[in-house]
């Protein structure tokens, strides 16, 4: 089921990027988590698509929903929606989703930094306004790194939320043209660097957001992880969509039998390797929940309640998600038996 939204703003940030708001009743009964994204389902031709844009609003604030979009050049969606969609215009949403969220106990928490590139500052922006609105009590640490001020995406709000925060956000802008070589692009030792400069607290009582190119993230978790900051402490949210070549198969290839668990309805078919959990639901004509469908979103997101589910990749779920039984779907075959997954 599929939650119509009107477009009733749209406000060019930079050449290539705009915030688009809704308002109205679709927009009201969108429940969201400060960091997640929202997924719009649309028809190419015959084929149903569907791409993911981070919620830029925050949902602590009395603000109406947002998202940011990049034109991408080979981007159906995205060049549709930065070069043609105009206010009241509507499109479709299956809800929002992702992990790139706040754990739900922060107690321990005192300081949060956020890495940030180009658009990856997107699902940022809700989180900082988020803490900021929430949890006077954290320190926020923002790292955001592009080429110029002139394309640096929500400058002036960044710099405005941090004058009003009394303190509490820091900001340190990279540019790559600076002609200060030292301080353009971020590397390893000026990531430590910049950390230890800004760090208030021990590190175990921190954790580190990323968003960004998957090579920028790459450096940024290693970098982290060298200042001895625990693989669980640090949270990515990956944009692409791209698939990852498979490199290793499951020695079990099935076919097995999934009872999948949807609301009231229940599906019972055979899922045989190559064919994930989500093709074969959808070629018996059960809609799930996806989006990138390259296990890097987590909007596919299921319970596997009985049996065991082999996934061929995996960014979005953490150990702790793992051990609750949590698998994805659309990288997601059954192994050695039988297996029920519940949404």
């Amino acid at each position: 089921m599929y939650t119509t939204l009107t477009i009733s703003h749209i406000q060019e940030e930079i050449e290539g990027f705009k915030t688009f708001t809704f308002e109205g009743e679709g927009a009201a009964e969108i429940a969201y988590k400060a960091g997640q994204y929202l997924t719009f389902v649309y028809q190419d031709h015959a084929e149903e698509l569907r791409r993911s844009y981070s919620i830029t609003s925050s949902p602590s604030l009395n603000e109406p929903l947002r998202i940011g979009v990049k034109r991408i050049e080979n981007g159906v969606f995205s060049r549709y929606l930065i070069d043609y969609a105009k206010v009241g215009d509507r499109v479709q949403t299956s809800g929002a989703g992702g992990f790139f969220t706040l754990p739900d106990d922060l107690s321990a928490v005192q300081q949060i930094f956020f890495f940030a590139a180009g658009s990856g500052i997107t699902p940022v922006l809700s989180l900082i306004k988020t803490l900021l609105h929430d949890y006077t009590e954290i320190q926020v640490v923002l790292i955001y790194s592009n080429s110029s001020p002139a394309t640096t995406i929500y400058l002036e709000v960044l710099q405005q939320l941090e004058a009003s925060s009394l303190g509490r956000l820091k900001i340190e802008f990279l540019f790559s043209n600076s002609p200060d070589l030292a301080r353009a692009r971020l590397y390893r030792d000026l990531l430590q660097e910049l950390v230890k400069q800004y760090a208030t607290v021990p590190l175990k009582h921190a954790l580190f957001y990323l968003c960004g190119p998957q090579l920028y993230m790459t450096m940024c978790n290693y970098g982290i992880r060298q200042l001895g900051v625990a693989a669980g402490s640090i949270i990515r949210e990956n944009f692409s969509t791209v698939k990852v070549p498979v490199k290793v198969e499951p020695q079990d290839k099935g076919p097995h039998t999934v009872l999948i668990r949807a609301g009231e309805r229940e599906l019972s078919l055979a899922v045989q390797y190559p064919t994930t959990i989500l093709q074969a639901a959808r070629q018996a004509g059960l809609t799930l929940p996806y989006s990138c469908e390259a296990g890097k979103c987590g909007n596919c997101v299921a319970r596997c309640t009985e049996g065991k589910v082999w996934m061929s990749y995996n960014e979005v779920l953490t150990e702790k998600a793992l051990a609750k039984g949590l698998v994805l779907t659309c990288v997601g075959h059954p192994i050695e038996g039988n297996v029920t997954i519940e949404l």
